[in-house]
């Protein structure tokens, strides 16, 4: 798998190999593109949902990021995504996986707030993760509407 540059990603984008629905240039990075946030739900005993202004986590809590951009890929991409380093730095831990070829909607993005001490505080609008893609080596026989498709054309986070 090649990991696609900037140059690439513009490319890409024209001949609508995958689609960045929401797509701002100042968010393209040298091998990626960073995904913002269009809301936060913060994993309580009763989940609360923060959709403007700044969602406050506190210390050692669970939260779930839904993207600003609808991402569409097609046969022959797929996509890894990454925490942006700011918010590692602040003690948000996050694991995230492949975003499989064929795959369309906004991304969920669970996290963890280690902090024992102060809330953090995540802005709506703000970069939290970059999506990286990569060509794969020959087109996907079955795209992910085929395989699974579970979480196909997803809209805000999605839990279940």
């Amino acid at each position: 798998m090649t990991v696609l540059s900037d140059r690439d990603i513009l490319k890409g984008l024209e001949a609508k190999r995958f689609r960045i629905g929401g797509f701002r240039p100042e968010n393209l990075t040298p091998n990626g593109y960073d995904l913002t946030i269009a809301e936060v739900v913060v994993l309580l005993t009763k989940p609360k949902t923060i959709r403007e202004g700044v969602a406050k986590i506190t210390p050692q809590t669970r939260f779930a990021v839904s993207t600003l951009e609808v991402v569409e890929l097609g046969a022959d991409v797929t996509a890894q995504l990454w925490l942006r380093t700011t918010w590692a730095r602040q003690g948000v831990i996050a694991t995230f996986g492949k975003v499989d070829a064929g795959f369309r909607g906004t991304l969920t993005l669970g996290a963890y707030n280690s902090n024992m001490y102060g809330v953090l505080e995540i802005p709506i609008g703000e970069r939290f993760a970059q999506i990286v893609f990569e060509d794969l080596s020959s087109p996907a026989e079955k795209m992910y509407a085929e395989r699974s498709g579970h979480w196909q054309d997803q809209k805000g986070v999605r839990l279940r």
